[in-house]
């Protein structure tokens, strides 16, 4: 029972942690990447749709985008959608083809994104700290049912703990690997 509880508390930190990595990725650096645009929904006759599914998107050069639609009509729509989008980026329409071109980040877009992902980073930690404490009770209710004994509620508590420095260390490691991309020029 106890090994259930710190298993399930061990894979939900995990995916607290992979929550962050995966929305830090939308933090635009002074790189282009495809993920900057991977969330983007595309009205699709009428149906909100991943822009991947509508479009392929590619890396030209450092500081561009290349969308291609798979078909013609739907230039329009992916237009629109990256101009209703919270990048704050233009689109460049040449036929079929849409380019996005990220200027260069100023030290204050740089500043305000280290504070932005500072604050997921926080987040993050909350989460894994409401894991522990979920865990933490389950362990309560066990030893209030007598089905453990208090040493083994003060081992698991331990453990647990430990679980919960381990996820909190991961979630430092990718807050800091992030700020440190962000102001590399």
């Amino acid at each position: 029972m106890l090994n259930e509880i710190k298993k399930d508390a061990q894979a939900r930190m995990h995916k607290c942690v992979e929550v962050l990595r995966h929305d830090l990725t939308k933090v635009r650096t002074g790189r282009a990447s495809t993920a900057l645009v991977d969330h983007l929904k595309v009205n699709y006759y009428g149906t909100d749709t991943p822009l991947t599914q509508v479009a392929s998107v590619a890396i030209t050069d450092a500081r561009s985008i290349q969308i291609t639609p798979w078909e013609k009509n739907m230039v329009g729509p992916v237009e629109k959608a990256i101009l209703a989008s919270d990048l704050g980026l233009t689109p460049n329409t040449a036929g079929t083809v849409i380019r996005i071109n990220l200027p260069a980040l100023t030290e204050e877009r740089r500043r305000e994104l280290g504070k932005h992902v500072a604050h997921e980073g926080e987040n993050a930690k909350v989460a894994v700290r409401n894991v522990r404490r979920d865990a933490l009770h389950q362990v309560k209710e066990l030893l209030k049912d007598k089905s453990i004994t208090e040493d083994e509620e003060k081992r698991a508590g331990e453990e647990i703990q430990k679980l919960t420095d381990k996820a909190i260390k991961e979630v430092d490691d990718v807050v800091k690997a992030k700020e440190q991309e962000l102001l590399a020029i």
